[in-house]
């Protein structure tokens, strides 16, 4: 089977990002960002995904975690699509809900090529940790609209590191199951012959 990773580099005056993504991978990581909590989801990203990720990020901290968090949503779209490439024999689609004690989040994705991003709900608390809450929205918006992916996200609950850490789960399942490779399928799954 093709290698499927990518190694994306970003560097602005606000970040400078390196990112490594396998997509086959068993679930390691190694982050840091400098946001505790924000490592945290990414691991579980990776973890939940059965993703292999690397991510190291120097970010203008000093002003708050708008631009590292936006920044590494960018760049791992961006691996995201590189490690998938053409896209051949592809599931494509997948819609998964993950609950967390009260809280629950739903993410449904289309490995579409046409980037859209569609969320429903809020975070009850306005931060967790050093981590501002709506900045997973954020994140899942950066992320869908640079690797090229139709991602529908809701959440609900009453504890926002529930509703994050949820959001984050439902995220890296439906990436798995849409990224996976389906055994029967040689082509592309469009009608088109590409996406």
């Amino acid at each position: 089977m093709t290698q499927r990773q990518a190694a994306v580099t970003r560097e602005t005056a606000e970040t400078d990002i390196e990112v490594t993504l396998a997509l086959d991978g068993d679930g390691d990581s190694t982050v840091d960002t400098g946001v505790g909590f924000f490592d945290h989801m990414l691991e579980s990203l990776a973890k939940h995904g059965l993703f292999d990720l690397t991510v190291g990020c120097d970010g203008d901290l000093e002003i708050d975690d708008h631009h590292t968090v936006e920044d590494v949503g960018i760049a791992l779209g961006e691996a995201l699509a590189e490690a998938l490439g053409d896209k051949r024999g592809i599931v494509r689609y997948a819609d998964r809900r993950v609950p967390l004690d009260e809280a629950v989040a739903g993410v449904v994705v289309d490995v579409s090529g046409r980037p859209r991003f569609y969320f429903d709900g809020a975070f009850s608390q306005d931060a967790v940790g050093d981590f501002t809450s709506d900045m997973a929205r954020h994140f899942a918006e950066s992320l869908a609209l640079n690797a090229g992916l139709t991602l529908h996200a809701d959440v609900s609950g009453e504890n926002a590191h529930h509703e994050v850490e949820a959001l984050f789960k439902a995220l890296a399942r439906a990436l798995d199951d849409a990224t996976r490779i389906d055994d029967r399928r040689s082509d592309t799954p469009s009608t088109k012959g590409e996406l």
